[in-house]
C-alpha cells in the first residue's frame, strides 16, 4: 500500500501517516508520531502537507486531531485533476508550436510573381491588395480567381484600373506623383501574411514576406484609413476640396519639409 500511494505523489512518511489515519481516526500529532515512530516535528510537518494535498482533514479539538479523508473520494478528487490537466496538456501541446516572426526577402520578376501567386492562393477569408494601376496585372489574374472561389477581394489601386473585381478603391493622384521613383505595393491575405515591395524602372523588383505582427497592424491600419477616406470623400468631397485644396494641399503642404 505505501508503494501506491508513493505514486499518489506522497512521500514515504505521508503515506505511512495515511494509513495510520485511515485504520484509526481521530488522532492527535503526538499520537500519530507514536504509530509511525518518527519525531514529532516531521510528523505535523507532514500533516500540514497531507492537509494541503486534501489527503486528510483537520478536526478543531484540543489537541487537534487528525481523520483521513476516505480513498474512494480522494481517487474521484485526483481523477478530476487528472483529467483537468490531460485536457489542458493537449490542447496547448497538440497544436502546431508558434514561431517567431519572420522576414523573407524576394527579388527577380519570376520570384516576386510566385510569391504573390502563393499569397494570394492561399488566402481563405480576405485579400487587401494596395497597388499602382501600372502593375495591377501583377495581381489580377490571381485576384480574380480568388474572387471566385469565394474570398472576400478588395483592391486600393493609386490611379484609375480597369478591372473585373468587384471591390475597388481608387486613390486619384496630383501631378506630383508622377516625379515618384518607387512604386509600393502591398498584399494582405487574411490578416496575418503580407507582402510589401516596389515596382519602379530604376528598381530591382523585390519585396519582403512577412507575418510580424506589427507590419500586419500597420497595413490594417492603412487599409481602413482608405476605406474610411473614401466614404468620406464619397460623401462630402465637394466641401472638402474646397477647404483643404483638390489633393488636400493646404494639409499636407505645412509637413512635407519634415519627411525630406
Amino acid at each position: 500500500m505505501i508503494e501506491q500511494l508513493r505514486s499518489l505523489g506522497l512521500s514515504d512518511l505521508e503515506a505511512r501517516i495515511y494509513l495510520v489515519l485511515h485504520e484509526e481516526p481521530h488522532l492527535s500529532g503526538y499520537e500519530v508520531a507514536k504509530r509511525v515512530s518518527v519525531s514529532r516535528t516531521n510528523v505535523y510537518a507532514a500533516l500540514r502537507v497531507l492537509t494541503d494535498k486534501g489527503f486528510c482533514r483537520s478536526i478543531e479539538a484540543d489537541p487537534v486531531l487528525y481523520d483521513a479523508v476516505p480513498i474512494g473520494q480522494l481517487i474521484r478528487m485526483l481523477k478530476s485533476q487528472f483529467e483537468q490537466t490531460a485536457k489542458a496538456l493537449v490542447e496547448e501541446l497538440d497544436a502546431p508550436p508558434k514561431t517567431a516572426p519572420a522576414f523573407y526577402t524576394w527579388k527577380g520578376e519570376q520570384a516576386l510573381q510566385t510569391a504573390i501567386r502563393r499569397l494570394i492562393a492561399n488566402a481563405d477569408r480576405s485579400i487587401v491588395v494596395d497597388i499602382w494601376s501600372e502593375d495591377v496585372h501583377w495581381v489580377e489574374e490571381a485576384l480574380m480567381e480568388a474572387q471566385q472561389r469565394g474570398i472576400n477581394v478588395i483592391l486600393i489601386t493609386i490611379g484609375e484600373a480597369g478591372t473585373g473585381l468587384s471591390n475597388v478603391i481608387v486613390h486619384q493622384r496630383s501631378e506630383e506623383w508622377a516625379q515618384v521613383i518607387s512604386r509600393k505595393f502591398s498584399v494582405l491575405c487574411d490578416g496575418r501574411a503580407a507582402l510589401i515591395g516596389s515596382f519602379g524602372k530604376s528598381l530591382k523588383l523585390s519585396a519582403l514576406e512577412t507575418d510580424h505582427p506589427s507590419v500586419i497592424e500597420l497595413l490594417n491600419n492603412a487599409f481602413f484609413h482608405d476605406v474610411i477616406a473614401d466614404r468620406i470623400e464619397e460623401d462630402f468631397g465637394r466641401e472638402l476640396e474646397e477647404k483643404y485644396g483638390r489633393h488636400y494641399e493646404r494639409i499636407i503642404d505645412p509637413y512635407r519639409g519634415m519627411l525630406e
